[in-house]
């Protein structure tokens, strides 16, 4: 199981360092720290499994662990990508595959009849802005298990939504809202969020280049990692 990393674990786990394989502008880092845009915010008890999911908030089911259970469990490796630049390799996600939940919660036909635009809520209040069609992949899931084990609070426990292709961001911890919109929702993270934010065309900022984010965002790893270990504690 992947805890918080600790200040003795590493400073030296956290330098990016150059690997083979990695999309473009990522370096590779040992650990898998916890790690948000504001990383002293604590993060919420583990409580059990409540996913309001909506369309144009008219519509409204909530599921439970019970109502996931019903779907085809997928074990799934794949590399994580920050947008700040670092990446960590091999996860083990288990969990269920979105597509999966929404077609069973609203029907056959999903692609085409969910609204474009989607809002992902987590419990301690943070939010990701979407392009529905980005999460319909097969590699998707609302994960409840890293690695073996059940995630923890580190790394969004009790469930997190994983979209392998999307910045880090995206992936969404601590999930419990799943809020689709006709029109496109306005970021609660404003220009730093990329709508699309898709790792391999390198969609890091909305308005910026990529040059001008890069740097400054690599040099905050360290900070931003210890930062969060400290968040978790509160």
């Amino acid at each position: 199981m992947r805890g918080p990393i600790s200040v003795a674990a590493t400073i030296a786990d956290l330098v990016p360092r150059r690997s083979g394989g990695l999309p473009p502008g990522q370096r590779e880092v040992r650990a898998f720290p916890r790690f948000a845009d504001k990383p002293l915010r604590p993060a919420p008890p583990i409580e059990p499994i409540a996913l309001e999911v909506s369309v144009e908030g008219a519509e409204r089911r909530t599921l439970t662990e019970s109502d996931l259970g019903r779907h085809d469990v997928v074990e799934l490796t794949r590399d994580f990508h920050c947008v700040t630049t670092w990446s960590h390799r091999g996860l083990r996600w288990r969990g269920v595959r979105f597509v999966d939940v929404v077609t069973d919660t609203f029907g056959a036909g999903v692609g085409d009849e969910l609204p474009p635009y989607l809002v992902a809520s987590a419990a301690d209040g943070v939010s990701a802005t979407f392009v529905t069609v980005d999460l319909l992949g097969h590699d998707v899931l609302l994960a409840t298990d890293l690695d073996g084990a059940p995630l923890d609070r580190a790394h969004g426990a009790p469930l997190r939504l994983v979209s392998p292709g999307q910045y880090g961001y995206k992936n969404v911890k601590h999930l419990v809202g799943l809020d689709f919109r006709c029109r496109q929702p306005v970021s609660a993270l404003g220009g730093k969020e990329h709508l699309r934010a898709r790792v391999d065309r390198e969609e890091r900022h909305s308005t910026l280049p990529n040059w001008a984010v890069t740097i400054p965002n690599r040099l905050s790893i360290g900070p931003t990692a210890l930062a969060a270990v400290r968040g978790l504690a509160r």
